[in-house]
Order: structure tokens, then C-alpha cells, then sequence
């Protein structure tokens, strides 16, 4: 068994998870003959424990304080775990309770008050999160963050039997936030746009997102709906063909630029991109409210990052 146990802890979300393969592939670098478990949710335990990072992945769901019995199971596995260092790459008030959970005398790296290798920057908030995340593993001795290798990630797209080229369009968002989603009617014209020159519009969303992806395929009807049918492995494998996404600032359009593909996302006043847009050869639109951006813009920026 290897002298060394390590925890990672990545709960969520969908971006703030993408944004920490870089520094899951670091963790494993530089703990290369660790035994690694990453504790996470479950919307991201097939991908972790698909990935070459981790050797176990156990499922954190998040019990309320009120919850003992599930509490005090949480603490237990925790504290069977025998961990010599924790990674909290989440740096929540709930990850950080883990701390205290665990009894404090682990080597932990975050915010936990009281942890053996905090991230002592008073502006870290202030801070990307892909820069935030390597200013605190620097802090824990680990000085480098590669961008991640993900050959091992992303199902075959031929499934889906796309006419080539095809772009992605991904119109929805977090449903409690209305302002961080561009009007579906704008992405029917764009929708409109791409087709008009040979580019086959593709629709990536959820169940959530019905209404919105009827929209454009009424308005289109070259668009192909995939909308529901799409695993996190299938956005990377159909990131890897398209010749170009636009999307909201949502979960998907992290794992698509994380893919390679060139993105154009979309932010309003509701989110920072200095704080969380994917990183990647992706172009920032933002505006005040999403309701002023006028299609010919997107279009301009999908022409410049495949021109």
C-alpha cells in the first residue's frame, strides 16, 4: 500500500469541475505514487473515475447538519480514508467543515481555518478560478499546473451521424438565472445564419431547455436536436468535431472549449468573466444584458475564431 493517501475535494459545479482537470493532473504528477481519491457529487463521478487521476472516487451527497446519521457516516469514511493530505479544491464553507469533520490534524490545503497549508491570499476572490487554483497548490509545494491531457476523455460523436461542418449551439443555463441566457429567438437567427452557409447548427441542452431548443428548430429546421441525449464524454467528443460553439455562460460550453473546439461565450451582467469563463481558444462577448446583443455580433466572433 502506498505511504501516501491523499483526498481531493471537487463537489461542483459543471465549470468550476472542468476548470480543475488542470490541477487534478498536477495533484497526480506530483503524488505519482499515491493512492488518490477524489470526493465529488454525483453528476461527476463517471468522469472522474474515467480519468487517469484518480484511483477511487466516492460520492459526497452533501448531507445537511441536521442529517446525524448520514453526517456521522460521512466523518467515519472520512476518517477511514487515513488520508496524509487533503486537497479542498471546492473551498466552501461545506468543504471546509471536512476539515473540522475530520478532526483537523490532516495536512490540508484551502481555507479551512486552522489548516496546515492555507491559501493565505486575502484577494483570492479577486482571482480566475484556473489562477486561484494554482496560486493554491504553489502554496501546498506544488508549483506547476499543466494544461490537462484529455486524449482518454470523450465518446466517438459518429453516433450521432452529424452532417459536416456542424457548430454547437448551447442555449440554455442555470434556470434560476434567466439573465445569463442570450434570447432563443437571437439563436434561432444565428441558427439561420449557419445553415445559410453550410455549417449545420447542433443543439446541445437538457430536458430544462424544451422550450427554448423548440424555438430554433421551428425556426430552423436544419438544426438537429440533441438536446437530452448528450453524456459529459459525448459534449467532449462532439466538441472535438465542430467547427466552432456558441454558448451561455453554462457547465457545457467549459466542457467544449476544454475539447478544443473554438468558443464564443456569452456573459451578462449575472457573471464575470475575469472570474470563470473557459479558458481555451474561446472569445468573450459580454453586455450588460443579453437581451442588446444582436446576432451579427456573435456572428462576427464565430467568423474571427475560424477565419
Amino acid at each position: 500500500m502506498s505511504a501516501e493517501r491523499i483526498l481531493v475535494v471537487k463537489l461542483g459545479a459543471l465549470g468550476d469541475f472542468v476548470q480543475a482537470f488542470g490541477p487534478f493532473a498536477a495533484i497526480r504528477g506530483h503524488h505519482a505514487g499515491a493512492e488518490i481519491t477524489l470526493l465529488t457529487t454525483r453528476p461527476f463521478a463517471e468522469l472522474a473515475a474515467a480519468s487517469p487521476w484518480f484511483d477511487h472516487v466516492w460520492i459526497d451527497d452533501k448531507p445537511k447538519p441536521w442529517h446525524f446519521a448520514r453526517l456521522a457516516g460521512l466523518r467515519d469514511r472520512l476518517k477511514g480514508g487515513r488520508f496524509t493530505r487533503v486537497y479542498d479544491l471546492q473551498t466552501s464553507d461545506r468543504s471546509s467543515s471536512y476539515f473540522r469533520l475530520m478532526g483537523g490534524g490532516v495536512q490540508w490545503s484551502g481555507i479551512a481555518r486552522g489548516c496546515s497549508h492555507p491559501h493565505a491570499n486575502p484577494l483570492r476572490d479577486a482571482m480566475h478560478t484556473v489562477d486561484r487554483q494554482a496560486e493554491q497548490l504553489a502554496m501546498a509545494g506544488i508549483e506547476a499546473v499543466p494544461a490537462p491531457d484529455l486524449s482518454w476523455a470523450g465518446a466517438d460523436a459518429a453516433r450521432f451521424g452529424l452532417p459536416r461542418p456542424y457548430a454547437l449551439l448551447c442555449p440554455g443555463g442555470a434556470p434560476h438565472r434567466p439573465a445569463k441566457r442570450w434570447p432563443a429567438e437571437r439563436f434561432a437567427a444565428l441558427a439561420g445564419w449557419l445553415a445559410a452557409r453550410g455549417v449545420a447548427p447542433v443543439l446541445i441542452g437538457t430536458d430544462k431547455e424544451r422550450q427554448a431548443l423548440g424555438t430554433i428548430t421551428a425556426a430552423c429546421p436544419r438544426a438537429v436536436d440533441l438536446g437530452g441525449r448528450t453524456s459529459f464524454p459525448d459534449i467532449l467528443g462532439l466538441g472535438r468535431g465542430a467547427l466552432a460553439a456558441v454558448g451561455n455562460d453554462t457547465g457545457p460550453m467549459h466542457l467544449i472549449a476544454a475539447s478544443g473546439c473554438p468558443s464564443v461565450v456569452l456573459f451578462s451582467h449575472e457573471s464575470d468573466p475575469t472570474l470563470c469563463a473557459p479558458r481555451g481558444l474561446v472569445r468573450v462577448l459580454r453586455v450588460p444584458s443579453l437581451d442588446g446583443l444582436e446576432s451579427a455580433a456573435v456572428e462576427a466572433a464565430i467568423a474571427e475564431l475560424t477565419g
